[in-house]
This record gives structure tokens, C-alpha cells and sequence, in this order.
């Protein structure tokens, strides 16, 4: 399977780290390794996590930690849309996609 992450969902994973590492840095390290090997294992078996049709067509999402990563998969193809904080208003902000 082939696995991208879209730019938005880069600035995301950019953000959260950012955020953590104001208080932890090195935690901000290796929380983004952790979520990155999630990334890679949701490219290995995106069929394994819940169908999301509410929010588009072939999306689907993980959750991990505090975190939601949205993702698409078609065919062979997985891409990461978004990483976004579970408490944020994920139908107004994947309006926007």
C-alpha cells in the first residue's frame, strides 16, 4: 500500500507537536514517532479501522490518544487527510477539505 500525508495534515502533526513540546520537548519527540508509526500501520491494514461516510467519501479514522487521524484509503492508496484533537468539530473542519 502506498501511504501520503496531505499538507494540511502535516501542519496538524506540526501544531500538536509544537504544542507538547511548549511544556516537554522531548516528549514532542517521541510523541511524533509514535504517531507517525500509527500512520504506517494504518498504511499497512486501512481496512481494520471504522468507515466514516458522514465524512466523505472513503474516509475512515483512527484514533489515537487525545487524537483523531482521518484518513482516505482507494485501492491500494492511503492518505493521511488530517490529525486532529478529538474534541474539535470534526464535520465543520473536514467541510473544508
Amino acid at each position: 500500500m502506498g501511504l501520503t500525508i496531505s499538507p494540511a495534515a502535516i501542519y496538524d502533526i506540526e501544531s500538536i507537536s509544537d504544542h507538547i513540546a511548549q511544556d516537554n520537548p522531548a516528549r514532542a519527540l517521541s510523541f511524533i514517532s509514535e504517531l507517525y508509526n500509527q500512520c504506517q500501520r494504518i498504511g499497512e491494514s486501512p481496512e481494520a479501522y471504522q468507515k466514516r461516510p458522514e465524512l466523505g467519501r472513503d474516509v475512515r479514522i483512527s484514533a489515537y490518544g487525545k487524537y483523531l487521524i482521518v484518513f482516505t484509503a482507494i485501492q491500494r492508496n492511503v492518505r493521511i487527510e488530517r490529525v486532529l484533537h478529538g474534541a474539535r468539530n470534526i464535520l465543520r473542519l473536514l467541510a473544508h477539505r
